[in-house]
């Protein structure tokens, strides 16, 4: 008999026993189904396929309907094999969910007296080091921490060093720095009166404004250096800086010159103004700059 002929007969015979043991009412061999279902009888046309490839080593189940084929899950063993670790993959991966450093938890009234009470500028200093934690540490030559009196009731904060400031490491040495200078001597203050910062400690390249991720790498460690001088008044210079810290959306022409609640540490007001750059380039906006600084020095001797 010809394999051909042989391969028909053999598949008619199957045929008949599957036909028998439906009309038995046995629709399943093997392991019982999850859900018991009614049987289907076969038509004299069904077909049925027959694997042409037998190993002794696989145990084959018949069924009649459709069945997906059972997944056989490698062992430990096998996994480690495949993989070429040394050493059995875990059975089931649990999900890993990093939990934030200490350093960059949201600083709340809560947290604040649990946890930085004790916080220092100088251990703020040390735990930023040679700050890599964004792409700015690439292209500046200096970071820019910040300067002034620790326990200032007044604190100026800027968006970004500039050339100058990324040349020497100190905050507003430029030519807006000495604007600002002027600016702080106009209400009788002296620089060494104030602390000076930025919202981040590195040069953006050609003083472009920071971006998103700069500004949420570095932004952490103002909060702590606010947490910790705790001044009654932050004046904020620009777009970047007052919308960083009120985490506002709203353009600095509308916020100008009215005090807002700092969002983080309660008894400390926010005063919006603009940035010395722009008043270098926009001197006639120096007029409304002046009127927020005399908000700035009636506050101040309320507060005394």
């Amino acid at each position: 008999m010809e394999p051909r002929e042989e391969l028909i007969e053999l598949i008619e015979q199957a045929k008949e026993h599957l036909r028998y043991f439906s009309e038995l009412g046995i629709t399943h061999f093997g392991e019982p189904p999850l859900a018991v279902t009614s049987p289907l009888p076969i038509s004299p046309k069904q077909e049925v396929s027959v694997s042409p490839v037998v190993t002794s080593s696989v145990k084959e189940e018949v069924e009649v309907g459709i069945k997906e084929p059972e997944v056989i899950q490698p062992t430990a063993l096998q996994e480690a094999q495949l993989f070429e670790t040394g050493e059995p993959m875990p059975a089931k991966k649990k999900a890993i969910t990093k939990q934030p450093p200490a350093l960059f938890e949201d600083i709340t009234p809560a947290n604040f007296e649990a946890g930085f009470k004790d916080d220092t500028l100088e251990k703020i200093r040390e735990d930023m080091g040679e700050c890599q934690r964004c792409k700015l540490w690439k292209t500046r030559t200096k970071l820019v921490f910040g300067e002034g009196n620790e326990k200032a009731d007044l604190m100026f904060v800027g968006e970004a060093p500039g050339a100058d400031e990324d040349a020497s490491g100190r905050p507003f040495v430029g030519r807006a720095g000495q604007l600002l200078t002027k600016m702080i001597e106009a209400i009788n203050l002296k620089r060494e009166d104030v602390y000076i910062a930025n919202v981040i400690k590195s040069r953006p390249p050609g003083n472009r404004n920071p971006e998103k991720d700069e500004i949420e790498a570095c932004i952490p460690f103002l909060f702590r250096q606010i947490a910790t001088i705790r001044p009654k008044l932050i004046v904020t210079l620009g777009n970047p800086a007052t919308q960083s810290l009120l985490n506002t959306k709203t353009g600095i022409s509308q916020m100008r010159g009215t005090f807002q609640d700092y969002p983080r540490l309660s008894g400390i007001k926010v005063l919006p103004t603009f940035h010395p750059a722009y008043l270098l380039r926009s001197p006639d906006k120096k007029r409304e700059a002046w009127e927020d600084l005399k908000k700035v020095r009636k506050f101040l001797l309320d507060e005394k």
